[in-house]
């Protein structure tokens, strides 16, 4: 019994990969597609995080580099990604009786640039939006860190879905 186990779980890898490169993080990239360019992000947000380009790109390269078996290399590859932060800010949210503000709310936005040479109806150019809140009591620079690694997250995961998980 364990051994028809066994050949029927390797004979559904087999159709799975059929054709298209398949791995269990989902990207679904075709098997003639071997590099990737992401340029670095610009930041053109009227309030710049001087570290926010660095991280949302180095957080980008990471992603393609252990969820695909794709090269990223600096100019015509097969897939190119490209961006600007168009938005970086803070604002009040959910107000008290008093008018003050029991939250603040950090917002991202950014603006995604995706072309693939190989298959010109998967290109896109698209906004991503992520944002999180904290408590008022709370100073930005002393919850910065933590929620711009997790909005970054969350960017990164839109953009791979979008560019490579092809559900």
């Amino acid at each position: 019994m364990k051994i028809k186990n066994i050949y029927i779980s390797f004979f559904l890898m087999i159709i799975i990969s059929g054709c298209h490169v398949y791995s269990f993080t989902g990207a679904s990239i075709s098997p003639d597609i071997k590099t990737i360019t992401i340029r670095q992000f610009q930041n053109n947000a009227s309030y710049v995080q001087p570290r926010l380009t660095q991280i949302l790109t180095d957080a980008l390269k990471d992603r393609f580099m252990s969820q695909t078996s794709l090269n990223i290399i600096p100019d015509n590859a097969d897939l190119f990604l490209s961006g600007t932060i168009t938005d970086y800010n803070t604002k009040p949210v959910a107000i008290q009786g008093n008018e003050t503000a029991a939250l603040n709310r950090l917002s991202v936005t950014i603006s995604v640039k995706f072309i693939n040479k190989k298959n010109e109806k998967q290109n896109f150019e698209s906004p991503f939006s992520r944002y999180r809140d904290y408590q008022s009591t709370l100073s930005l620079s002393a919850v910065e860190d933590q929620l711009l690694k997790e909005i970054t997250d969350e960017l990164v995961d839109d953009i791979f879905n979008k560019a490579v998980v092809n559900w």
